[in-house]
């Protein structure tokens, strides 16, 4: 009798082991990342967008012009303004009152994507200089001239312009419809360019020319000209040269017999 009931107790407790033993599941799939933005993506987002203002006397003038160029994000989550019925983000600054007539502006725009032939865009920007009275008397929409350092801090697209009147108080950085619907010149393929460090080289692939487009964000530089932005603004190419005959064709050549 108590042979049949120790054997109906471990029968119990094997039952009870096999009941608690779990099916091996299978392994849970990572969550697929976002596919890339596309163009099209961004241009929606920004119409999409409730502006904030519509006339420059509305902006906010808080932020003093940077004395070097300074890195600024526009895109999703930034300020919209409607100028000229156009949506475009946009940056607004007080000019400094002791710095020395004329002096320059400089302006770099980035690469939004990693390859210049394969969807890439550039926030391309209008300057409009403003007076004490938020009224413009200087608009114009940099035209960006691509130039590659040897660290992606000095590469990119570059512009600059000018401030010469004296009555030039506020600027305002944005980007106009023809700026938006315009494109830059790019001569190298920028596919293995990083983006991730200031200081990691800026290798690139060389060659073909592409036609960059210009699109609504991206990151933009924005300060008073240095000596690295002047010699970027120098040496930047902004468009094919032009076809020629050869060096040979160039050289005199005088036949002796």
């Amino acid at each position: 009798m108590r042979f049949r009931l120790l054997l109906t107790f471990a029968l119990i407790l094997l039952l009870a082991a096999c009941h608690s033993v779990k099916l091996p599941t299978l392994p849970t799939l990572l969550p697929q990342s976002p596919p890339p933005k596309t163009l099209a993506d961004a241009r929606k987002v920004l119409q999409d967008a409730t502006p904030c203002c519509s006339s420059f006397a509305d902006f906010s003038y808080q932020n003093q012009l940077p004395w070097t160029p300074q890195q600024y994000v526009l895109g999703n989550g930034s300020q919209v303004a409607a100028v000229n019925g156009v949506h475009s983000y946009f940056l607004a600054f007080k000019l400094p009152a002791d710095a020395k007539l004329p002096y320059k502006i400089a302006i770099k725009s980035e690469l939004v994507g990693r390859s210049a032939g394969s969807g890439s865009y550039l926030f391309a920007p209008t300057l409009v200089q403003l007076n004490d009275a938020f009224q413009p008397i200087d608009s114009q929409d940099v035209k960006l001239c691509e130039y590659m350092g040897w660290f992606s801090s000095d590469s990119g697209a570059f512009g600059s312009v000018t401030v010469t009147d004296k009555r030039a108080h506020y600027l305002v950085v944005y980007s106009s419809n023809k700026q938006q619907t315009d494109n830059t010149y790019w001569e190298q393929s920028a596919s293995t360019f990083s983006t991730t460090s200031s200081t990691a080289p800026a290798a690139t692939t060389m060659g073909g020319s592409y036609k960059i487009q210009h699109g609504p964000d991206g990151t933009v530089w924005v300060g008073m000209m240095d000596k690295n932005y002047a010699e970027a603004v120098n040496k930047a190419v902004c468009g094919k040269a032009p076809a020629g005959d050869g060096v040979l064709h160039d050289i005199p050549v005088h036949l002796s017999f």
